[in-house]
């Protein structure tokens, strides 16, 4: 560590610059700070204090990604996936998934009123294709038949 680059406070001020940007989970930022080649045991330091002074939090963060995804439409197995990703607690997921509680059937609707405007569906072949877009986005098979049967009545 002979690098003044590398130094304790740079490390401190690089993290909140980072956190300054927007929220991260404790996994995403200790991943950047080492990217930086900052020492993984000043990281961990580092990531304790931000999370006594609460500037790091992955419950936050958490609250923040579902208010985020749902905005964008996807379901919750995308969600949970993408938060299990960035390394955030499996309580913490399902905290915040309860905490914003939306319709996911409805939602799953909107998200196929908004990708296909054409209702009708000619064949099985496009069928398919659209229920491998409502999964992709993340929802479950009952969501997906919702969101299609609904179209139909």
């Amino acid at each position: 560590m002979n690098d003044p680059k590398l130094t304790p406070q740079a490390l401190w001020h690089c993290a909140l610059g980072l956190l300054s940007r927007r929220d991260h989970s404790r996994l995403e930022l200790s991943q950047k700070l080492r990217q930086r080649q900052f020492d993984v045991e000043l990281i961990e330091q580092a990531l304790d204090k931000l999370e006594q002074q609460q500037w790091l939090s992955d419950h936050r963060f958490a609250v923040v990604q579902v208010r985020q995804h749902i905005f964008k439409k996807h379901g919750p197995l995308r969600i949970r996936m993408e938060l299990k990703r960035k390394g955030v607690n499996e309580a913490y997921i399902e905290q915040a998934l309860a905490e914003e509680d939306p319709d996911w059937f409805e939602l799953a609707l909107v998200c196929y009123q908004s990708r296909f405007r054409n209702r009708d569906i000619p064949d099985i072949k496009e069928k398919a294709k659209r229920m491998r877009y409502l999964q992709s986005r993340g929802f479950n098979s009952d969501q997906i038949r919702y969101a299609l049967e609904a179209e139909q009545d």
